[in-house]
C-alpha cells in the first residue's frame, strides 16, 4: 500500500488534474491511496466565503460564485459533455454549501469555519475521481470524514486514533486505487472538523499508520525539500535526506514543505516519507526516513510572517519567576496563542506568537494587569538550522533585530 498526497498548487487547474493521472499512470496506481487537497487558491476563496457570512451578508453569494465559477471552468475543460455526472454532483456540493449557510444557527466561527471550509477538498476530489474513471483509471472515492475520527476542537481537532484506526481497518479496500480529501475529518456527533492548515500531508500520515503503508510520497511544485523557501530566500538547494529527527525539526520551526503533525505517526512505525516534483515524478526528490544525517549538511533556513512579539517586565521590578511565568503560558493557552519563541531574564519575558485565533487585543489587556507590556505586530521570525557566522550575517543584513536567541545548531532571529 502506497500513500500519495497532492496538494492545491498540483490540482489547481485542468492541466494540473490532467499531470496528476500521469504521474499515476508513470508510477504505478494499484493499491494506492491519493490524498487531495482543495484546488489552487480555493481555501483562501472560501475563507473570503467565511468571513462575508459573518461580517458582510451582501457579499457572501458573489463569493460563492466566485468559487462555482472557478470550478465549473476546470469541469469544462476536463469534461466534453456539460450533461455528465461530474456536473450535478459538483452543484449538489455547492447547493449543500447553500443550504448550511441558509439553516445554520451557531454563531461560532470555529465551527462555521469547519462545517464550510472542506468543500474545496470534497469538490476537488469528486472532480478527479470522476476525471481518472473517465480515462480509464477506475478508482473509489472515499468520504474522509468516514474514517478520520476526532474530538471537537475545530480548526485543530485532535485525532481519536483507536475510533480512526478501526474505521480504516473494517471499511478500506487497499486492493483499489482510493481518492479521498485532506485536512478533514468528523467529531462524535458527525460534524466536520479540520486538522488545521496545510493538515493534508498529516492525513496522508494517518493513513498510512493506520494501513501499515510502504511510504508515503507527497508531490509539490518544489524538486524535494530545500534549506530554504524560494518565495523569500535566493538559490535554495535540494536536500537528498534527513532523518525523522532532523526533519521534524524543520517542521517545528515552520519548515512549509513538511507538516508539523506529519512525521510523528510515520517514525512510530518507520514508514519512509518522500517529498517529490509533481513535474519530474521519475526523480529521486528528498526521502525522510530514520537515522538519515542530513545531505547536504548546510544551513536550513525558515521564515515565518506576520507574528506578534510580545515583551513583558514586572510593574515592581521583582523578578519573573516560576508563578509569573505560569500565569503567563496559562493565558497564552488560554487565548489560543501558538508560541514560537520564548525568551526571559531576570526582570523580563519576551514571546514570540502566531495569533491564529486573533485573540491578540483580549490577551494584551489581560497581561497589562499585571505586567509592564510592549507589543510589536507583523514581525517575521527566522530560524536557521545548522547555522554558521556567513548565514546569521547575511540574514541580519538591512533588518532591525527585536529578539536573537542561539542553542546548539539553531538560531531563533525576530526582526521588523
Amino acid at each position: 500500500m502506497r500513500v500519495y498526497k497532492f496538494g492545491g498548487a498540483s490540482v489547481k487547474d485542468a492541466n494540473g488534474v490532467k499531470n496528476l493521472a500521469s504521474v499515476l499512470k508513470t508510477t504505478g496506481y494499484k493499491s494506492t491511496l491519493v490524498v487531495v487537497s482543495a484546488m489552487g487558491k480555493t481555501t483562501n476563496a472560501m475563507e473570503l466565503v467565511i468571513k462575508n457570512y459573518f461580517e458582510n451578508k451582501a457579499e457572501l453569494q458573489s463569493s460563492i460564485l466566485e468559487v462555482i465559477k472557478y470550478h465549473n471552468e476546470i469541469l469544462l475543460d476536463l469534461f466534453d459533455n456539460e450533461q455528465h455526472q461530474v456536473f450535478r454532483s459538483v452543484k449538489s456540493l455547492f447547493d449543500e454549501l447553500a443550504l448550511f449557510f441558509k439553516s445554520n444557527k451557531s454563531p461560532d466561527y470555529n465551527f462555521v469555519y469547519d462545517q464550510t471550509i472542506g468543500f474545496g477538498e470534497l469538490i476537488s476530489t469528486t472532480i478527479i475521481s470522476y476525471y481518472l474513471n473517465e480515462i480509464g483509471l477506475a478508482n473509489n472515492w472515499i468520504d474522509v470524514r468516514d474514517f478520520i475520527k476526532t474530538d471537537n476542537y475545530y480548526r485543530r481537532a485532535n485525532i481519536n486514533w483507536e475510533k480512526t484506526q478501526g474505521n480504516i481497518t473494517s471499511n478500506f479496500d487497499t486492493t483499489k486505487l482510493n481518492i479521498t480529501q485532506g485536512f478533514l475529518g468528523s467529531d462524535a456527533n458527525n460534524f466536520t472538523t479540520t486538522l488545521g492548515r496545510e493538515g493534508s500531508d498529516y492525513t496522508a500520515a494517518i493513513f498510512a499508520y493506520c494501513l501499515n503503508a510502504n511510504d508515503v510520497t507527497i508531490w509539490k511544485d518544489v524538486p524535494g525539500v530545500l534549506n530554504a523557501d524560494p518565495r523569500y530566500f535566493e538559490n535554495p538547494q535540494l536536500l537528498h535526506q534527513i532523518s525523522y529527527r532532523e526533519a521534524i525539526e524543520l517542521a517545528f520551526y515552520g519548515a512549509s514543505v513538511i507538516h508539523p503533525k506529519t512525521l510523528q505517526p510515520l517514525q512510530q512505525k518507520e514508514i519512509p516519507l518522500y517529498v517529490k516534483s509533481f513535474l519530474d515524478p521519475k526523480s529521486d526528490g528528498t526521502c525522510v526516513s530514520k537515522g538519515k544525517a542530513l545531505k547536504p549538511e548546510i544551513p536550513c533556513f525558515i521564515v515565518k510572517k506576520n507574528q506578534i512579539l510580545i515583551s513583558l517586565s514586572s510593574l515592581d521590578f521583582s523578578y519573573i519567576v516560576e508563578e509569573n511565568i505560569s500565569e503567563i503560558f496559562s493565558l497564552l493557552h488560554y487565548y489560543k496563542m501558538k508560541v514560537d519563541v520564548i525568551q526571559n531574564s531576570a526582570i523580563s519575558f519576551s514571546v514570540c506568537v502566531d495569533n491564529i485565533y486573533n485573540n491578540r487585543d483580549k490577551l494584551i489587556q489581560h497581561l497589562k494587569a499585571k505586567f509592564n507590556v510592549t507589543c510589536y505586530d507583523n514581525v517575521s521570525l527566522y530560524t536557521i538550522r545548522h547555522y554558521n557566522d556567513v548565514a546569521i550575517k547575511e540574514l541580519e543584513k538591512d533588518k532591525t533585530v527585536l529578539l536573537k536567541q542561539l542553542t546548539q545548531g539553531t538560531v531563533q532571529i525576530v526582526t521588523k
